[in-house]
């Protein structure tokens, strides 16, 4: 069908509310929006949902995850795995509570069992759920940070990890085979329980899922003696990770956790925030204030769905707040956890570091220091999580620690996807012993600097919507690939990795190898002076995302070598 077709299918058929139909009504002779609602299905991608509440095939609503949903079981059916059941969270977005219900009651329909949880929980929460509770597969109903507008739909696997290849294409097939809304199939909920395939959950996971978070201290000792000196601010933007992380502070023994009263609370209009993403410094605003007053050590902030978190810490000499990049957060985890772990003697001889393809090369001079080796994936923490998979089917390596430039790290095994909270008790107990040694966790990521190299690591973004916008992706990434550049600025392009390719070209001796990772539409160049740059459109969002990374000699110099690569690789695609 049409775009057109779609639209007056929509307001003609039985199957759908009224509510819908009037809100389609609402907008005829607006010819520009029906066609970006019903041009396309909804992308249900390798991730899964994501878009924008509203009603239409191309929007996140009940049909469009009730269609997703019976693709999904259609899938588990012929995987034999209906017995084991899916587990299903959400957050505290618009809609997230009635998308989960509808997905359990497609599922159960399926005569699939459900577990889903009595209120908002974390995403890591849902992943450790899965494998506690045996399940064959998950479902997270969020859009992480998103603008309110927007909801999503996440899908996990048995492993606890989002599904990776093949499945997660196998996966895509399923749905896409449901062309008939007519087809998927529904069920009330009191039924559903009465048949037990509809089982609430709650208290009984939290209680395990907190116990696995204390496993991953390194000093309780220290936390014991310095819980009541460290003052710590927190905001959950209104999100997921206001019970989970306050929960933990508390039962480590922190005395002073101050959280940003403005922001405790769910809100699915975030309307004190612009954006409820731990990137933007704007997001601090309020949380900066009650630092000042409160004279924190650090600042933490958890995303709606509390898998990313963004922080802030003192520094001694100005007494200002210093914002941390992902990468830098994640360097100070990681750095604390290899250096106190080989201390107490108790780093394994097989130990592995996991990263993403644009996360800091800071990552592979830390762990070329103590001699444990780095894993290189691709973008996206389903390919860390599958690697933990890996370690425990092989025993090749033990993981140590996994993180992504974008602000997400996991400590542990417990989950098998990025983990906010497990974060924010582990930066906290590095505050803790940076305090006994007298300075702050700014001071410690300066000395991290100093004995391994100013690395500095940027994102430029390029938002281009709608029909025109993805053909402008494709047009510069297709030009990119075609002619790649042999210099950006004073750097020279010594390889060309073509993920979609599976190739790297050696730019000087025309040299061909292959990427060893899995096809993605991704080119990556890297450049003298152990620096690079990368080009990828996200999957999530009409954004084509362009990653840079530079060594400096300070920390001057390491801002202005990231501003000019910055400006050679954009002038490039201008």
């Amino acid at each position: 069908m049409s775009y057109r077709e779609q639209y007056e299918f929509w307001q003609k058929d039985d199957y759908f509310d009224e509510k819908t139909k009037e809100e389609l009504k609402s907008i005829e002779g607006k010819e520009g929006e029906i066609e970006d609602r019903f041009y396309k299905d909804l992308d249900f991608g390798t991730g899964g949902l994501r878009g924008i509440i509203g009603a239409g095939t191309n929007r996140m609503n009940l049909y469009t995850v009730r269609k997703a949903t019976q693709g999904l079981a259609n899938y588990i059916l012929k995987q034999g795995g209906g017995e084991k059941g899916v587990a299903i969270a959400y957050d505290s977005r618009r809609m997230s509570p009635e998308f989960a219900d509808e997905a359990a009651l497609c599922l159960a329909a399926n005569k699939i069992k459900t577990y889903v949880f009595e209120s908002l929980r974390p995403t890591p929460e849902l992943s450790f759920a899965i494998r506690k509770l045996g399940c064959i597969s998950g479902i997270v109903v969020t859009a992480s940070h998103n603008p309110p507008e927007y909801n999503g739909y996440k899908v996990y696997w048995e492993d606890g990890a989002q599904v990776t290849a093949p499945k997660d294409k196998e996966i895509i097939e399923e749905v896409k085979k449901v062309t008939n809304y007519h087809d998927v199939k529904i069920m009330e909920k009191e039924e559903a329980k009465r048949q037990g395939l509809y089982e609430v959950i709650g208290e009984q996971i939290d209680d395990a899922y907190m116990e696995e978070l204390k496993k991953q201290i390194v000093h309780p000792e220290i936390i014991e003696e310095m819980a009541d000196d460290i003052k710590i601010v927190y905001t959950p933007f209104h999100g997921t990770g206001n019970i989970p992380v306050r929960r933990i502070l508390k039962e480590l023994g922190f005395k002073h956790v101050y959280v940003v009263p403005e922001q405790e609370l769910p809100d699915p209009d975030f309307t004190t925030l612009d954006y409820p993403n731990p990137e933007d410094p704007k997001a601090f605003t309020l949380a900066l204030k009650l630092a000042k007053e409160k004279d924190a050590d650090i600042v933490l902030a958890t995303d709606p769905d509390a898998d990313r978190l963004g922080i802030y810490a003192k520094d001694t000499k100005s007494g200002e707040y210093i914002p941390f990049t992902g990468n830098m957060s994640g360097m100070l985890i990681a750095e604390y956890l290899l250096r106190e772990k080989r201390a107490k003697g108790i780093l394994p001889g097989n130990g592995a570091l996991i990263k993403t393809i644009v996360t800091t090369n800071l990552a592979d001079q830390l762990t070329k220091a103590y001699n444990v080796k780095l894993i290189e994936v691709l973008t996206g923490f389903k390919y860390i999580g599958e690697q933990i998979k890996l370690f425990e089917e092989t025993g090749s390596n033990e993981y140590i620690f996994g993180l992504e430039e974008s602000y997400g790290c996991l400590v542990g095994t417990h989950a098998r996807d990025k983990d906010a909270v497990v974060a924010v008790m582990s930066l906290c107990e590095v505050a803790a012993f940076c305090k006994k040694e007298g300075k702050t966790v700014w001071d410690q990521m300066l000395e991290i600097y100093a004995q391994y190299g100013y690395y500095k690591e940027g994102l430029h973004t390029m938002t281009l919507k709608g029909i025109e916008g993805a053909e402008k992706i494709q047009s510069i990434m297709e030009n990119l690939r075609k002619n790649p550049p042999k210099k950006l600025g004073d750097w020279d392009v010594l390889f060309v990795r073509d993920y979609e390719a599976d190739q790297v070209l050696n730019q000087k001796t025309g040299e061909v190898n292959k990427t060893g990772l899995p096809k993605s539409n991704v080119l990556y160049f890297d450049l003298s002076n152990d620096s690079w740059c990368c080009a990828r459109p996200s999957g999530t969002e009409p954004k084509l995302k362009f990653y840079m990374g530079i060594k400096g000699e300070s920390l001057e110099d390491a801002d202005k070598k990231l501003e000019e690569l910055t400006k050679a690789m954009m002038d490039l695609n201008s």
